[in-house]
């Protein structure tokens, strides 16, 4: 229901930037070319102190506040589409070469609740409602990749405080090159002096907007700011999107709420494997049923294979020329509630780098699948390794989350983990503990760590109680923590340095061929467990900090 009240924003909450609204009939006047003729010589005007002052400006677009959640979504996509295609339109006008007197710029919408009174909610709940009173505010973006999670976090602030919800046009510029969903490709279409002038009429990808203060906690607004209701802003979240595009070769549209991650290409082999045949029809009534959970399954290139047990449609896509860095692939449910995995390749910085940007989609569960070296004597190659500790000898992540925060175990994921080895291997009790085994892994930043004197590392290693060593979960684990994303980790041991099993050609080919098909199945069944475990056990208080985002 949309209220009639209009509202214009506080000047106290108004950054210090060139107003994003103006009248749509100027702003097109001056599409249409409408150019100095004093500036026919040069008519990119580098350095023009009054620019900002000149800027062209989509629609206005007056604050508004709603109390039903999707009509407040549905006006933050009026001013999200209206705004990007603006900004779209002046570039096709740019790359034909057309002169531009004046900057273009649109900008992020922005939602708002206003709190006057503490409320009680249901402490065990870890989202859907703010600290205490006052004013909360964030930019959005991309409402038709976000539209069901934003519904979603805006009805449960609506329901658990009785406001009414703002919408209304932000002062924060939206990146020319983020107006396009699937980036711009610049290559042939301008010359060196055009693509260089590009940062005269457009707003270009500022780094004091891309910081992660909010997840860190080390945000302090100014005095009259509003507070945020996001761990991210838009500009943030387009960012990790289009990085996210580069990265993995798959669109953001097509990433799932249950993540797999992997240091290895045997696992991406065995789940496209298990993805086709998934897809594939089937007579099988109780087969056919639970094939039909699942959409389709994407890979890289946005290569599209449909589920043959819901009807026949053509696949769709072209495979890349050669793979990404990080390929991704995905098992669909039409909830988004399937299954993502992606081969993030060896060690921490990869791990950081990929989970920085997946943070972005608010997903509700990743899981690290990989190798490790396995520390014990009794281990054998094969046998599974749980974590319930790390130690954090990655060094990439000290900066934004110090070493004295421990990084604990999620019992939720655990015991997901822990049935899903029961299920697949059918086994329980001692032999259930026999192939996998619960204990602190380590992850350091140095593959040939074995090259330096032994002693100080395996010192360490011993005062930890580590049990298995590898580059990237403790990273993903941490990375977990800090962006409040339910984290776990089930390796599987493929070598034993200590012990003078190395990781040496011909010395692991059986386990190879014999661990990395169960393992993969493995990490299946505990994604799916974790689903039906439902999302009010997932998502706990564990993960908060004392003045916690409302959105989740």
């Amino acid at each position: 229901m949309r209220l009639s009240i209009r509202l214009q924003p506080k000047e106290n909450v108004v950054l210090a930037r060139a107003p994003c609204a103006r009248s749509h009939e100027s702003s097109a006047a001056a599409l249409r070319g409408n150019v100095d003729a004093t500036n026919d010589a040069n008519p990119i005007m580098k350095n023009d102190l009054t620019q900002h002052a000149r800027a062209m400006h989509p629609s206005d677009f007056p604050t508004e506040t709603f109390t039903d959640a999707a009509d407040a979504v549905t006006r933050l996509s009026e001013i999200y589409e209206t705004n990007a295609a603006f900004l779209r339109d002046a570039f096709s006008r740019y790359r034909r070469n057309e002169p531009f007197n004046e900057r273009v710029r649109a900008c992020y919408p922005f939602v708002r609740v206003r709190t006057e009174v503490n409320t009680h909610v249901d402490s065990r709940r870890s989202y859907g409602f703010v600290a205490g009173p006052g004013v909360f505010e964030t930019t959005v973006t991309r409402p038709d990749l976000f539209a069901n999670y934003y519904r979603e976090q805006l009805r449960l602030l609506a329901k658990n405080h009785h406001v009414a919800i703002e919408v209304g046009v932000s002062q924060q510029p939206i990146p020319i090159h983020f107006a396009f969903a699937e980036g711009i490709h610049l290559e042939g279409d301008l010359g060196r002096d055009r693509l260089m002038a590009m940062r005269d009429v457009f707003d270009t990808p500022d780094l004091a907007a891309l910081d992660d203060r909010i997840v860190n906690g080390t945000y302090e607004p100014l005095p009259g700011e509003p507070l945020p209701l996001a761990l991210f802003t838009a500009p943030r979240v387009d960012f990790s999107l289009h990085r996210l595009k580069h990265y993995t070769a798959t669109s953001p549209t097509h990433f799932q709420n249950y993540v797999l991650y992997t240091n290895y290409q045997f696992y991406i082999d065995e789940f496209t494997k298990l993805g086709h045949q998934l897809m594939s029809h089937t007579d099988d009534e109780e087969l056919r049923a639970y094939r039909s959970e699942y959409t389709s399954f994407v890979e890289p290139g946005d290569v599209v294979t449909y589920n043959a047990n819901l009807g026949e449609q053509p696949d769709e896509g072209a495979a890349p020329a050669r793979l990404p860095q990080m390929p991704a692939y995905h098992l669909k449910r039409a909830d988004g509630s399937g299954i993502t995995m992606i081969n993030i390749g060896v060690g921490p910085s990869n791990a950081k780098t990929i989970t920085d940007h997946i943070a972005v989609l608010r997903p509700h569960a990743w899981v690290m699948l990989g190798h490790c070296a396995g520390l014990r004597n009794t281990q054998r190659l094969g046998d599974y390794v749980l974590a319930h500790g790390y130690v954090r000898e990655d060094h990439v992540l000290d900066a934004d989350l110090p070493l004295w925060v421990p990084i604990p175990a999620l019992a939720e994921v655990q015991v997901a983990l822990e049935r899903a080895v029961a299920h697949v291997t059918r086994l329980e009790g001692a032999e259930l503990k026999r192939v996998m085994r619960t204990g602190t892994v380590a992850s350091v930043d140095n593959r040939n760590w074995e090259l330096r004197d032994h002693r100080e590392p395996v010192q360490r290693l011993s005062q930890s109680r580590a049990i298995a060593l590898d580059m990237e979960s403790a990273t993903i684990a941490a990375n977990g923590f800090r962006f409040r994303v339910p984290y776990g980790t089930l390796l599987c041991v493929s070598d034993k340095p200590l012990h003078g099993e190395l990781k040496l050609p011909g010395m692991a080919d059986q386990f190879y061929r014999a661990q990395v098909d169960q393992h993969l199945q493995i990490g299946v069944k505990a994604m799916e467990l974790l689903r039906m475990n439902g999302l009010d056990r997932l998502h706990s208080r564990k993960l908060r900090s004392f003045a916690e985002v409302a959105f989740q």
